[in-house]
Parts: structure tokens; sequence; C-alpha cells
């Protein structure tokens, strides 16, 4: 049986050419890059030519590049070490305030409330719209003289929809600006997480206006266990893995060599090839869309319809149930998946459809399909053929 792969949302396969640039890291080049002979020194060049590589395509400096374990890990150290800092200089006079939106990913949501719980702790989470973009007047009213960081993923992981960054790097530098005129020597910054953008969006910093950018490597063909933290030169940050002085001292252990060559190895492809792969991705997402929306009653097209990533189409399929469809649809060699796999253990409606305002019964039937440069139309054509027949037969078990 033919397997098709319709969830590059949740990961990717290892691009074969980015294995080629790693494999010599795994063997033969296997040094420490922190060691003074030769060995060491062979895979400190590869860690400083990657490290250059990565913040070529991010227009910054290489130092302001920290290599991690993924967006996860990323995301800790950008709402937590802000707060940590804040701590360490002595900036603190009331409760810190972090404002954040109701469809970030699990990373940053159960970061914050984990702060709520351990500290004296004051956290806003805005709302979006239905088709899930950040209302700016209201993201800006909730701005306090406490506020420390505000952080807004740069397009959303189940639904899609791209969020307005630069505005908003906008209004944080208006009050920034204000701030000092007062004599407030409190920081904000501006956290983006990227994770789901990088493969397909332009990651230049300065463009965007962010103090910390988040990266994962599985997400655009690289590896798994990868990712970077950009963080802007002058923003307070304390580290939250102590030791040896790697990563400028924010993140301790020995680097991760073959990944990080392959990190950036897959964000140069990724962004050098990103328009000619999202015309293709996107042509096959509206194919499927228009004609999905044709063969079966019953559907909503969830996140923004113009506004949005190339590659992700997310649907409500009513009168049905989502892992019913799933593993349906798995059967018949398709994987697909029922929003963000790293919340796909739970039972709970997906948080980000409720932030949009859909009832329980609706966001039940949810469907994501996120395409990949692999991905063809005859395998669209395939899905579009047994996907009408798997609902109309699941409808009548629910009718029954």
């Amino acid at each position: 049986m033919k397997r098709i792969y319709f969830d590059h949302a949740a990961t990717t396969a290892l691009d074969k050419d980015v294995l080629g640039k790693m494999k010599p890291y795994f063997s033969d080049k296997f040094g420490n890059a922190s060691s003074l002979h030769a060995f060491g020194q062979e895979a400190k060049a590869a860690l400083d030519e990657s490290r250059q590589k990565v913040a070529n395509i991010l227009n910054c400096d290489p130092l302001e590049i920290i290599f991690n374990s993924g967006g996860t890990e990323s995301d800790n150290l950008a709402i937590k070490g802000p707060v940590l800092a804040a701590f360490r200089d002595k900036l603190i006079s009331k409760p810190l305030h972090i404002i954040t939106t109701k469809i970030e990913h699990p990373a940053i949501l159960k970061t914050v409330k984990q702060l709520e719980k351990l500290f004296d702790f004051e956290a806003t989470y805005a709302d979006v719209d239905v088709n899930g973009l950040v209302n700016l007047s209201q993201l800006e009213s909730e701005i306090k003289d406490n506020t420390i960081l505000i952080s807004v993923m740069y397009a959303n992981n189940e639904v899609g929809t791209i969020e307005p960054i630069v505005e908003i790097s906008k209004i944080v530098e208006k009050h920034r600006e204000k701030r000092q005129d007062n004599g407030n020597n409190l920081p904000i910054y501006f956290h983006a997480d990227a994770v789901q953008a990088a493969g397909y969006l332009d990651v230049d910093v300065k463009k965007l206006g962010v103090d910390m950018l988040s990266i994962s490597g599985h997400k655009f063909y690289g590896p798994k266990g990868t990712g970077l933290l950009y963080i802007k030169k002058g923003t307070g940050i304390e580290a939250l893995s102590t030791g040896g002085g790697h990563e400028n001292g924010l993140r301790a252990g020995t680097e991760n060599i073959s990944g990080i060559v392959g990190l950036a190895a897959a964000l140069k492809s990724a962004q050098e090839n990103k328009e000619m792969e999202s015309k293709k991705v996107s042509g096959l997402r509206d194919y499927l869309t228009q004609n999905l929306m044709k063969k079966i009653d019953g559907v909503i097209l969830t996140g923004h319809p113009e506004i949005r990533l190339p590659n992700i189409a997310s649907f409500l399929i009513d009168r049905i149930e989502g892992e019913s469809m799933l593993i349906k649809l798995d059967l018949k060699g398709i994987a697909v998946s029922t929003g963000s796999a790293c919340s796909s253990g739970s039972l709970e409606p997906s948080h980000v459809l409720k932030a949009l305002n859909y009832p329980p019964e609706k966001i039940h039937g949810s469907l994501r399909i996120s395409l990949g440069k692999e991905n063809t139309k005859e395998e669209v054509d395939y899905f579009l053929e047994v996907f009408p027949e798997i609902v109309y037969k699941l409808r009548e078990i629910s009718a029954l």
C-alpha cells in the first residue's frame, strides 16, 4: 500500500543533502568544539561556519545565535530568561507582567502558566478573531508599566494564520521609548515563535523587529533535536542551563555539531527555495481545499483564508469525530493530524480552535492537512477519492 504523508506541520523527513553534510560529524570529525587540539578545532570550525551561515540568513551578528535542542527549549529561554535577568539585576518593583496570546504553542502557554504559579506574576492571554489574527489595538491596550515581555507566534501551527509581527514590533518600540522618557528602567522585549514559519516566511530579524526568535530544525527538513534562539544584543537574559561557557554562556553542554551543521544547511535550503516551494504547496493546498469543500457538505476552513502559511489547510468536518477520521485515513495509507502533534495525547478540544470561538462539538471534527515539498497532485487526488467515502460511513454510524 502506498503511504502518503500530509503531516509536515508535525515534522518533516531529513533532507538527503542535509544528511550528507551531517554524516562526517557523526564519526570522522567527532571532536569536542571546546577542545584545543586539531580534532576539537575541526569541530569548532564547523560550529563557527554554521553560526555564520544562520546569522547571514537572519541578518544578525553570529554571537546573537544560541544553538539548542529545538523550539521548546528556545521558547522556555525566551520566556524565563528575561524574568530571571530582571531578578538578577534587581529591576523588580512590582509583579512582572507578560503578554502572549491564547493560540500559542504549549511551550509558551505552559511556561507562562508555570511562572504564574511559582512567582508573584501577571500574565495576559490576548484574544484573536475568528481567523486567528491578534487584535493589535487590544494587544497594545494590555501593555502596562511592568510588562517585561510580549510573545506572539509568527504563524500558527494548527490553522496556519500568519500574525502581524512587524506591526507588533512597532508597538513595542513605541512603548520602549515612552518608558525611557518616563525614567522606567524595566525593559520590554518582543519574542516571536517562528518554529512553524521559518520554512516558508522571511526570518530577517531586523525587518521583523523582534528581540528574540525561536526556530526548530525538524520543521524544514532538518534534524530533530536541533534549534536556535536569536537574542538581540542588549537583551537582558539569564541562562536556564548552567555549566560550561557554551553558546555565549546561555546554553551549557557540549554542542551537537552534526545537528547544528544539519540545522544550518536545512535553514539555508529552505530560505533559498521558499518562494518556489510556497508556490508549489499553496497550489496543492488550494486545489485540495476547493475540491474537498465541493465533495463534502458541512466543511469549514479554519484560519485566515489568505494570510496563512502556504502548506497548512485546517478543517472542521461537521457530524464526525477527528480521531476516527485519522484512523480511517491511516488505514488507507494517508497520514494527517487532528491538530498539534504536541497535544495529540490530550482529550481536550484544541485550545487554538476554542480561541477562534468554535463550539466543542465542531472542534472534535478537526482535521489538519499540512503539505510538503515531496507531495504531488496525484496524492491529493487519492485523498479526495477516499476521504468522502470515509466521511459518509462515519456520519452514517454517527446517525445510527
